[in-house]
């Protein structure tokens, strides 16, 4: 790779980042997920926008980086991601038992991911080598996880990654057992309507107070409420086609733009979803038998079924209009999300729709497209560089660029072989 008037002056801290006012990566390959590939390109990247893209020459203060058989693709991006969240948040001490939906139980509404994120953790350098620049990261583990964020994988502070925050209330289905409320999954239903319902009516009585505060009772602070109106959009799980139809229903019914999560058996509706323009998040983590299950158990036909068509789900929605992105699922290596992601191409997605589900896509559905997900003059500077095409399995991620600073892949460590048992 040919990079004019640099190496001399950065050393070995170029393997790592850095941060320029103008690069120009020329005679590449750019995908810019707004529109068809265009040959023999360069993008122009100044002061963390990208300046121009195009067949022009590049501008003579800028920092040159050529190689044959560059593409350049917009930074990849994890749709709903817990990466550098911690693996449980401090909630103060344990929940007691609850009584009923006034306790609020397993509700943290109010927590915003952008304040829990460790810009230091790992797994954030690992999805840079993988081509990831962006994640939508959500606190996970409670009915209610809290405020989800589209956060820039680089940074040495949490508002230097923050590009949006709020862009989303995550919420999780499971059971908390029967010793408390809710109990079952009827009672998680029942109890995110009443939570909704209570929160139409806390806003209506906070506004009315502040109109007219003398002679009226102060309403009581609710701050399990607070957080339920901010969220433009409601994350609800949905992996079945039998769930898919009745997160539906419940979506509207709740009277919020829904997203849907998980959608590995979305091809047997995709038409009501397409006619509903529900977007949909498909999980990465595809079916598989569990490693520890019990050789001897037989698998239920429609688990079998499941496994065999669900990388084919993103090839039935893109045939069926509805705008869907793709996300880790707890994917422990980020390495591997471009390998789940050729699955999909292998079982029918094109390439080029494949491209978008990592990037503008997740933008749309987020309402950020104005300023990341595609390669257009004047957004944010968020690249992916590779050797050859994202889903050949030869291909390596040269280097990404976020905010306008380039990161090179720093080789990770491998972890320490385990000691055989004689």
């Amino acid at each position: 790779m040919r990079i004019t008037m640099i190496a001399a002056m950065l050393g070995a801290a170029w393997c790592h980042a850095a941060s320029l006012p103008v690069i120009a990566i020329r005679n590449a390959t750019v995908h810019p997920a707004s529109g068809p590939a265009i040959e023999r390109a360069t993008v122009v990247v100044r002061n963390g926008l990208i300046e121009s893209v195009g067949a022009g020459a590049p501008p003579a203060d800028a920092w040159l980086v050529e190689s044959p058989g560059l593409h350049v693709y917009p930074g990849l991006t994890d749709a709903l991601s817990t990466w550098g969240m911690p693996t449980a948040v401090a909630r103060g001490g344990a929940e007691p038992p609850a009584r009923g939906p006034e306790d609020r139980p397993s509700n943290f509404s109010w927590v915003h991911s952008q304040n829990l994120v460790n810009p230091s953790d790992r797994v954030i350098a690992s999805a840079r080598n993988a081509g990831f620049t962006t994640a939508v990261v959500f606190p996970a583990g409670a009915i209610f996880g809290g405020q989800g964020a589209v956060l820039s994988l680089a940074g040495e502070k949490p508002g230097q990654m923050t590009v949006a925050g709020s862009v989303g209330q995550y919420l999780s289905f499971g059971t908390r057992g029967s010793n408390s409320f809710p109990g079952s999954l009827m009672g998680v239903i029942a109890y995110v309507r009443q939570i909704y319902l209570d929160a139409d009516a806390y806003r209506a009585e906070k506004a009315a107070y502040q109109t007219n505060a003398r002679g009226a009772r102060r309403p009581d602070y609710d701050r399990a409420l607070e957080g339920v109106p901010e969220s433009p959009r409601i994350l609800l799980p949905a992996g079945w086609a039998k769930e898919i139809d009745r997160m539906l229903t419940f979506g509207a019914e709740l009277k919020r733009p829904v997203i849907l999560y998980g959608a590995h058996d979305a091809a047997r509706i995709s038409g009501k979803l397409a006619s509903a323009k529900v977007p949909v998040l498909v999980s990465l983590k595809w079916p598989e038998r569990e490693r520890d299950a019990d050789p001897e158990a037989e698998d239920q036909l429609r688990v079998l079924e499941l496994r065999d068509r669900a990388p084919a789900v993103p090839a039935a929605l893109a045939k069926a209009g509805v705008k869907f992105a793709f996300y880790s699922d707890g994917v422990e290596r980020p390495a591997d999300l471009r390998v789940a992601v050729k699955k999909a191409v292998d079982a029918g997605l094109d390439r080029e729709v494949a491209v978008r589900a990592l990037t503008l896509s997740p933008a749309e559905i987020y309402g950020v497209s104005d300023r990341i997900g595609s390669i257009e003059p004047g957004k944010i500077a968020n690249l992916t560089v590779t050797d050859g095409d994202l889903f050949q399995t030869s291909t390596k991620v040269k280097f990404v660029v976020i905010d306008g600073v380039k990161y090179e892949p720093v080789p990770e460590a491998v972890p320490a072989a385990r000691e055989e048992v004689k």
